[in-house]
């Protein structure tokens, strides 16, 4: 059967290399995203794998319950029914903890924790007729801290833990709950944060460096994982924080 899948932060970086995989695999990928024009540029870039109806974008701000409520239900509307979420969609901030506004931890928490939240809320009546699978995406910072980050990684924290309560939750229903953790990734994210930096080689290298695979993951490699733990590979996985990471956490 093709499991029709809903990807939340889908129009960039990993969220965007998870669609695409999951459409190379055969299946029907809901990308999720706060403006049409970058749904419109996502939708693009999958090129042929988006040409059949098998993809298609839809506007939602997931901060708020009621859009994430409505999101869900224009997908069912429009596919039928729903196998798979992923909820991808998120933002990073470096701060210190005394300079941090309460505008900008009200920003990272609505997004990383409550768009996780009422997403998979949402979710929750067609994954539990599908017997589907959940994969957020968390972070390392989700399992150990990182310097200047405590709004991130108390976001992230809260990702994994809530990975982790709802799989023993859904379980009795047969849905799966996973989280990935990724450490730094090549994404549009992470290009603009090195950017910053001044000396974008060497910033590079010293992102790099902290990492014993002595390199950092590229989208692809952690839209893998995200794609295993969505599959029947995984079947007998649910509650783990699975890291892609390069030995970072080990």
């Amino acid at each position: 059967m093709e499991r029709v899948v809903l990807l939340t932060g889908g129009t960039s970086g990993i969220g965007l290399a998870a669609a695409r995989l999951f459409l190379q695999e055969g299946c029907t990928v809901a990308l999720a995203g706060r403006t049409a024009e970058r749904g419109e540029a996502a939708l693009a870039a999958l090129g042929e794998l988006a040409s059949d109806g098998r993809a298609a974008f839809f506007a939602a701000d997931l901060r708020c319950a009621k859009e994430a409520k409505r999101l869900v239900e224009a997908v069912c509307t429009r596919f039928s029914r729903l196998d798979v979420l992923v909820n991808s969609a998120g933002v990073y901030l470096e701060r210190a903890l005394e300079d941090l506004t309460e505008e900008e931890f009200e920003d990272v928490m609505d997004t990383n924790v409550k768009g996780t939240f009422f997403t998979t809320q949402a979710a929750l009546a067609p994954l539990k007729a599908s017997r589907g699978s959940i994969v957020n995406l968390s972070s390392d910072a989700g399992l150990h801290g990182n310097f200047l980050c405590t709004a991130y990684c108390a976001s992230k924290g809260a990702v994994t833990l809530f990975t982790k309560a709802l799989a023993l939750e859904l379980a009795p229903f047969g849905v799966r709950v996973n989280c990935v953790c990724p450490g730094d990734v090549a994404t549009p994210m992470t290009e603009a944060q090195i950017r910053s930096a001044g000396d974008a080689d060497e910033a590079l290298r010293q992102m790099a460096g902290v990492y014993p695979l002595g390199r950092i993951a590229t989208p692809e490699e952690a839209a893998a994982v995200i794609f295993f733990l969505a599959s029947e590979a995984a079947s007998f996985v649910t509650g783990a924080a699975w890291s892609v990471d390069g030995g970072l956490t080990a």
